[in-house]
């Protein structure tokens, strides 16, 4: 073989190998709207554009890769302490130019589409994160965890949630049916219909969400409408609603019609918002008051009965 010959077989092998450790380095993943999202090598300098996002971070094992996060990104402790980009209204886009990310992790509708234009001009990469049903905060860990590099820790905290889930829906999606009326907000009365992940917990713990067919994600319902649907239980989110002794006003206003029967079996639940509102890691506790509240309504329901 002449030394031309050699030379050409050793560029080619070269080259051979160069493409093959490019293609191993490249990581693809789908994001929940479908669009394909490539990067080079794992993030190393991520920002999360809401809470739920800064908790599937952490929990998949991105926490020291984080550089930057919206407003009320309060969970874990640490990321209280991650500089702030904006909130769901308005991004600091100098900001989040200035921290140089290499990911941004979004979510549509929280962000304004303006400013997701503005995003994309950056060409930074992408992932949105719509979560929609409770399978999906899994399938969220696990490609994050490959967009990080961290998959051994976004697969075991994906592992631990599905047991949790499963356990859940064993224990309680086959007990006799609730009807829940799930209050969001009280001024003005907002509810979640069945498109969000909310109505997936209460189904998971044998419910029935009586505004599930209602739009648009987050509806305005009336009073009149309320006590038409006659809910069994009602549940209201706010923060530390779980603490010992809150009161809730939005709980106490119900008490004024006593033939509705959530109020007539004393049906009146309370739980924290940030649990099981985001759909992120921690929904699964969220889940678990839940169930047990549900579980309550079914045992004052058989007390009534004998």
């Amino acid at each position: 073989m002449t030394r031309l010959a050699r030379f050409v077989r050793f560029t080619i092998a070269a080259s051979l190998c160069a493409t093959a450790l490019h293609a191993h380095a490249t990581i693809t993943v789908t994001d929940d709207t479908g669009a394909t999202v490539t990067l080079q090598a794992p993030a190393q300098h991520v920002i999360s554009l809401a809470p739920h996002v800064t908790e599937l971070l952490y929990a998949a094992g991105g926490g020291a890769k984080m550089v930057g996060a919206v407003s009320y990104s309060d969970y874990p402790p640490a990321a209280k302490q991650l500089p702030r980009v904006g909130d769901n209204k308005a991004l600091d886009l100098e900001r989040i130019i200035a921290l140089k990310p290499d990911l941004i992790v979004v979510w549509r509708h929280g962000n304004a589409q303006r400013q997701l234009e503005r995003l994309r001009e950056l060409h930074v990469p992408l992932f949105f994160s719509e979560p929609h049903h409770l399978d999906d905060v899994a399938v969220s860990l696990t490609k994050l965890g490959q967009l990080l590099g961290t998959s051994s820790t976004a697969d075991a905290a994906a592992a631990a949630y599905r047991q949790d889930i499963a356990r859940l829906r064993a224990q309680y999606a086959s007990r006799p049916p609730v009807s829940v009326f799930y209050q969001v907000w009280d001024r003005p009365l907002m509810t979640l219909n069945g498109e969000h992940m909310v109505s997936d917990v209460i189904t998971l713990c044998g419910g029935r969400n009586v505004f599930a067919g209602l739009q648009p994600l987050v509806p305005t319902v009336s009073t009149e409408a309320v006590l038409a649907a006659n809910p069994e239980a009602i549940v209201t989110s706010a923060p530390g609603a779980t603490q010992p002794d809150t009161r809730l006003p939005q709980l106490d206003t119900w008490r004024a019609w006593p033939a509705l029967s959530a109020v007539a079996k004393q049906n009146l639940f309370a739980i924290d918002g940030d649990l099981i509102n985001r759909p992120a890691p921690r929904i699964a506790q969220g889940a678990q008051r839940l169930c047990e509240d549900l579980e309550t309504a079914r045992s004052r329901r058989k007390q009534r009965a004998q």
